[in-house]
């Protein structure tokens, strides 16, 4: 479990008497909107359409149980009783006060929490795999790794009013699990033949108005010079990235400006007068920051045995072993599995999580997963440390919390934004779009069929439901002053990204279920076997998607 030290919550409750101040300013009308609008938003707090939005930093994506239950009465106290969960594990509020949002900060920093850094043109919280730790598939924990960026970057002096925002991911495991190719920055920690650990380093990815994956510009960086040599990059951004224009203002603008090899060799004439100085980390600096992820107290249990126990309930209960084999994956410790709850049960917001969930949440999580929670890039949540002999019990406890929907990685397991019932920056709803999907695919015998699919949806061109990355993208766009609904296909996010590619002209919203029959009936007609979705689509290409997708559109 990550810890907290005495640096990290006095800089915390310094910051919360800080705004408290500044807001009261503000509503005295001591300070203008202008001068509150930089205040606010390095407090994580945005102006939405109907309210304001608060932005909760999850380092990790990692929860103790305390700060679920916390997380549940501020949501009952200053806002409508749920929680929305985002695609870079952050928590949002939806409807906060504006001059009750000191009062909530108060509350996030008895326990540990915050929205330091979650807004604004600075160097947001930095995501790794929700199932780090404990994953049998990673080559070693990425946390610490990110525990060091994380420190070294909060209210860094330099990085505080960046051209815009910037966003590092970190990935040590065969699967990448955090979207590195669409990052600002990307690392992927990888081993030489004999066994050393190094940083493969990739720069410019990301999504929003320009799609664009990330380029390598270091094969092979020691992790010792990890913070100079990240340095180096922010430096060259912040001194050459477009101030004049929000829209070119990213990295991945820069990088393309400037050509790969272009910014790759001023990133090294940087990193000449950074290399070896006062960030150069020692093994007493990673030892100190593995120490703030605590390894739980693992019993010491047969595997063999725990899987011949699982196997027979699986046998005697059908529909529970269709749960473990959809939502529970394989754990480091003998005898344990991770398990991943899904918030996208049809006919609810998906990414949403009510008070009374996180509350019976916390309870489960401190009777069978160590207290500890996460929640994942999916918009979903995890126990990452159940025994399997609690499996099923657990089993039974979320059925009747909407919690053990058995869909994760498929079809209805959507990716989506608040969209236009929320965001002021939307073009159109998207939640609306999401649960007409969700309940016309309500046959999971038919959902499975169609094998793992990702399937995305975004309210604008800022894409924070990474529409370009899914197998079947959605974008809401404005039409005239109505809302219609952009498809694209052949995204992916993983070691081998892709960015999808437009189908064609937009379709109405009421169109959409049909849409997205068409294009996964044109699937299965073509698949080969074993093949996926994405796995036909690179093989055949686009055209008869498109085909079969716009012949029947009036």
């Amino acid at each position: 479990m990550y810890v907290y030290d005495k640096y990290d919550q006095q800089i915390i409750d310094e910051r919360v008497a800080q705004y408290r101040d500044q807001t009261r300013r503000y509503l005295a009308g001591e300070i203008s909107e202008e001068q509150f609008l930089p205040l606010r938003l390095q407090n994580g707090l945005y102006v939405q359409r109907l309210a304001p939005m608060l932005r909760i930093a999850v380092p990790y994506g990692l929860l103790n149980t305390r700060q679920l239950r916390k997380l549940a009465s501020i949501s009952r106290d200053y806002d409508k009783g749920y929680v929305h969960v985002s695609t870079r594990q952050n928590i949002q509020m939806n409807w906060p006060r504006l001059e009750e949002v000191p009062d909530i900060l108060a509350e996030l920093a008895s326990v540990q929490m915050h929205a330091i850094q979650t807004s604004g043109n600075c160097i947001r919280n930095t995501t790794t795999d929700e199932y780090a730790g404990v994953s049998p598939d990673e080559l070693v924990d990425p946390r610490p790794y990110c525990e060091i960026i994380r420190q070294w970057s909060t209210l860094h002096p330099e990085f505080a009013f960046l051209p815009r925002k910037f966003k590092i991911a970190v990935c040590a495991s065969q699967k990448d699990r955090a979207a590195i190719h669409v990052h600002d920055i990307g690392i992927e920690l990888v081993a030489n033949d004999a066994g050393d650990i190094g940083l493969q380093v990739m720069v410019g990815g990301g999504l929003g108005r320009t799609p664009v994956i990330g380029s390598v510009i270091c094969e092979w960086l020691e992790p010792r010079h990890m913070l100079s040599y990240l340095e180096a990059i922010l430096r060259v951004y912040n001194q050459h990235g477009r101030r004049d224009n929000k829209f070119k203002a990213r990295i991945k603008i820069l990088v393309k400006a400037m050509g790969v090899d272009a910014f790759r060799a001023a990133v090294e004439e940087q990193w000449q007068s950074l290399k070896d100085g006062p960030t150069t980390l020692t093994d007493e600096e990673f030892e100190r920051a593995r120490s703030f992820f605590t390894t739980p107290d693992y019993e010491a249990l047969e595997q063999d045995a725990a899987q011949q126990v699982l196997q027979a309930q699986c046998d005697a209960d059908s529909i529970f072993a269709n749960w473990v084999l959809r939502n529970t994956r394989a754990h480091k410790a003998d005898g344990y599995r991770s398990v991943t709850l899904s918030l996208k049960a049809t006919g609810f917001p998906p990414g949403d999580i009510t008070a009374e969930q996180l509350e019976l949440l916390a309870d489960l999580a401190d009777r069978y997963s160590m207290g500890e929670v996460r929640n994942t890039h999916q918009q979903n949540m995890v126990l990452a440390d159940v025994r399997m002999a609690d499996l099923h019990t657990l089993w039974r406890e979320l059925q009747g919390a909407r919690l053990a929907t058995p869909n994760i990685g498929y079809l209805t397991d959507i990716i989506c934004c608040p969209g236009g019932d929320y965001c002021s920056l939307a073009n159109a709803k998207s939640i609306p779009v999401a649960e007409a999907i969700q309940a016309r695919f309500d046959d999971l015998d038919y959902v499975y069929d169609l094998g793992p699919l990702d399937l995305n949806i975004s309210g604008c061109m800022n894409a924070c439901g990474h529409h370009h990355v899914g197998h079947i993208g959605i974008l809401g766009v404005d039409k005239k002053g109505q809302e219609f609904y952009q498809v694209s296909l052949g995204g992916n996010q993983g070691k081998d990204a892709s960015l999808g590619k437009i189908l064609g002209p937009s379709f109405k919203q009421e169109d959409m279920p049909d849409v997205v029959e068409r294009i996964l009936s044109t699937y299965l007609s073509l698949r080969a076997e074993e093949e996926t979705f994405l796995d036909t689509y690179r093989r055949v290409g686009i055209e008869p998607f498109k085909e079969r997708a716009y012949a029947e559109v009036n």
